[in-house]
């Protein structure tokens, strides 16, 4: 994991502009910073920035800026099957200087194009400059687990993994976009990424799973890869399980690959239990899991934690909830987002991660997404039984499942009932739960209804997709990666595969 930035235009981006860029930079690669420029023709510059977080390959020879063949990169991320990629390019006769994974991933794009990135599993934003061609191409992984920003300005294309680093480049603040903040008050977190808006005028993410193509009059955004939803109705319970079991194994073996040690959120949920045993029972891997204790009976999870230490055997480190300087901390975690924190729980996280760093890890492993995929939330259960309400039996054993295990926990209101999507399957008043009332506060009207995108015909299906890929993932990748960043560490994401997803 790294920081990069860079510049395509007309403008000279002046030496001091670069070094107050670097600076902002460092803390997510502590390690090496580099810088490359090329004057294109005369009428347009391209500069490249990057900071580097070593991972894998820690010789100075995989320095980035990288070079192949007159095409340059800087990345920020990881291509988890660099191995298995390097093997190819090997017996086709290809040659290397490092063992570094985006070595690998140059080389592929120089000899393959755009098309090799359907064998790359990994999580990436990156820049890829072809000196020939005089185009850049910006890129990012399937699920947007690599934040990559850009914002049109002074005759051309800045980008960059934080928007205070395009800030630095262009040499003054980004105007902020209060309609944004607005929305953030009133509809709450999940609003957030339902469009192309951020907190910043201008200021745009590339949207994950696409690759944006920028030459000096013309610009051509590409989607790589398409999150199919197809039903898979002639497969038995025992393959899905089986199926999804083998991916998960392979998500995780990949995603232990690394130069620098590497550390377990730990929680006492499913889901990240499920990758610490698959770490040390598959993989024999000495794991060490951190996690955030409190009090709070409502969210106290300790003696599922302590069951999950003492059955795998792994070493494990508290941290208690500590409110001691909540409010200089907090500014200083807004200040470092660029944003509003989105949930408070990131707050919890960032002392997590900076545990995880004290303790001397490069690497935090996390169970994001396992909800999404596999259904973990309230209302999951509730569109469940609406599913499942043409067959008597099992909606009636689900029924008495729902009303004894899940019905004493529920807070909200509206998911205390359980004929809440039968009555009406496109009630959604509980996601933007209490908004009116929150913009009773505001000085002036601010209203948006909640909107969710087709990406399956079945209302469960559906709405584990749109928490995917529009409203609960981006928000927590955001905060993950910033936390994580802050602390110069990388976070990996296991339950984010593409072949676990396609799978499931």
């Amino acid at each position: 994991m790294c920081g990069i930035a860079g510049y395509f235009g007309s403008r000279p981006i002046e030496p001091a502009a670069i070094r107050e860029c670097l600076r902002r930079m460092g803390r997510r690669g502590p390690d090496h910073q580099a810088t490359k420029s090329w004057s294109v023709d005369g009428d347009r510059n391209v500069v490249f920035l990057h900071s580097r977080l070593s991972i894998i390959d820690l010789d100075p020879r995989s320095h980035q800026p990288l070079e192949h063949d007159g095409r340059s990169i800087i990345l920020n991320g990881e291509l988890y099957n660099y191995v298995e990629r390097r093997r190819d390019l090997a017996a086709r006769g290809a040659k290397f200087r490092t063992d570094s994974d985006t070595e690998v991933l140059t080389q592929l794009l120089a000899t393959e194009g755009w098309s090799a990135l359907d064998r790359c599993e990994g999580m990436w934003a990156f820049a890829f400059y072809d000196e020939r061609a005089k185009r850049l191409s910006l890129c990012r992984d399937r699920f947007g687990e690599k934040p990559l920003y850009l914002y049109r300005a002074d005759g051309g294309l800045y980008f960059a993994s934080e928007p205070k680093f395009i800030a630095a480049l262009a040499g003054r603040p980004l105007r902020p976009n209060l309609n944004h903040l607005r929305r953030f008050l009133v509809n709450g977190y999940k609003a957030l990424y339902k469009g192309r808006e951020t907190f910043f005028e201008g200021l745009e993410e590339l949207p994950a799973a696409h690759v944006l193509h920028v030459e000096a009059r013309d610009e051509k955004l590409e989607r790589y890869w398409n999150p199919g939803s197809a039903e898979k109705a002639d497969m038995s319970y025992e393959q899905a399980v089986a199926g999804a079991r083998e991916r998960l194994v392979r998500s995780v073996e990949l995603r232990l690959r690394a130069d620098v040690p590497l550390a377990f959120c730990m929680s006492g949920g499913i889901d990240s239990n499920a990758l610490i045993g698959i770490a040390k029972r598959e993989f024999d891997f000495d794991v060490h899991g951190f996690t955030i204790v409190n009090t709070d009976a409502r969210y106290e999870e300790q003696d599922m934690v302590d069951l999950a230490v003492r059955e795998l055997g792994v070493r494990h480190t508290a941290i208690p909830v500590n409110p001691a300087n909540f409010l200089p901390r907090l500014r200083e975690q807004v200040r470092y987002h660029d944003a509003p924190v989105y949930t408070i729980t990131y707050y919890a996280h960032q002392m997590l991660q900076e545990s995880i760093a004290a303790r001397g890890y490069r690497i935090s492993v996390s169970g994001t997404a396992a909800d999404e995929l596999f259904t973990g939330y309230y209302d999951h259960h509730l569109a469940y039984l609406y599913e499942v309400r043409g067959d008597s039996a099992l909606h009636a054993g689900s029924l008495k499942a729902w009303r004894e295990h899940v019905l004493p926990i529920v807070r909200n209101p509206h998911l205390r009932d359980p004929e809440l999507f039968v009555k009406n399957p496109q009630f959604r008043e509980h996601i933007f739960m209490d908004a009116d009332g929150f913009a009773a506060y505001l000085t002036a009207p601010w209203a948006e209804r909640f909107a969710e995108e087709r990406f399956a015909g079945r209302l469960l299906r559906n709405r584990m997709l749109n928490e995917l890929f529009r409203e609960t993932i981006p928000v927590i990748l955001h905060e993950d990666d910033l936390n994580a960043m802050y602390w110069s560490i990388e976070n990996r994401s296991p339950f984010l595969d593409r072949d676990l997803y396609e799978f499931c």
